[in-house]
């Protein structure tokens, strides 16, 4: 199992830009639309301004993050999602921080997100769940599809 309590110093355009992915030009302006748009809008992450610019893919914002951290990757669009793990975090939550919960058993919870590196979210999963929580990397995507398809009121 991977630690959550990693020491996460880097930001996530740090990580692209040390991997070559985009220059130093793509995120300083990717920097001045976030702030633009405010850091915690839903449309101010820095990893979805970088993908709607064309200066990265989603797969590759995962890929960093599975090899800097050891984050595992898991596309979730086969996965099948235990439907009592959905329960145990709220729709707005899941959708706040781009998060799915995929599975428990007994005091850990599982869970998908685009980006592990918001400790915040984490915390909040752990007061929430009363769980510790085990981290995979997905595509923002294919969260935000899962995020869709296990909370639509049926």
């Amino acid at each position: 199992m991977i630690p959550i309590k990693r020491i996460i110093s880097k930001q996530l355009g740090e990580l692209l830009l040390e991997s070559d992915i985009i220059n130093q030009a793509q995120l300083d302006k990717a920097l001045a639309i976030q702030k633009e748009k405010g850091k915690n809008a839903r449309d101010g992450l820095i990893g979805q301004i970088l993908v709607a610019l064309g200066y990265v893919t989603e797969e590759e914002i995962a890929q960093v993050l599975t090899i800097q951290y050891g984050f595992p990757f898991l596309p979730l669009e086969s996965y099948e999602i235990s439907p009592e793990a959905i329960k145990l975090i709220p729709e707005n939550v899941a959708r706040q921080y781009n998060l799915i919960a995929i599975d428990r058993i007994e005091d850990i919870i599982t869970i998908a997100m685009s980006n592990p590196l918001n400790t915040q979210a984490i915390e909040d999963v752990e007061m929430l769940t009363k769980c510790k929580v085990h981290v995979f990397v997905s595509t923002m995507t294919d969260v935000s599809d899962a995020i869709k398809k296990y909370y639509t009121k049926k």
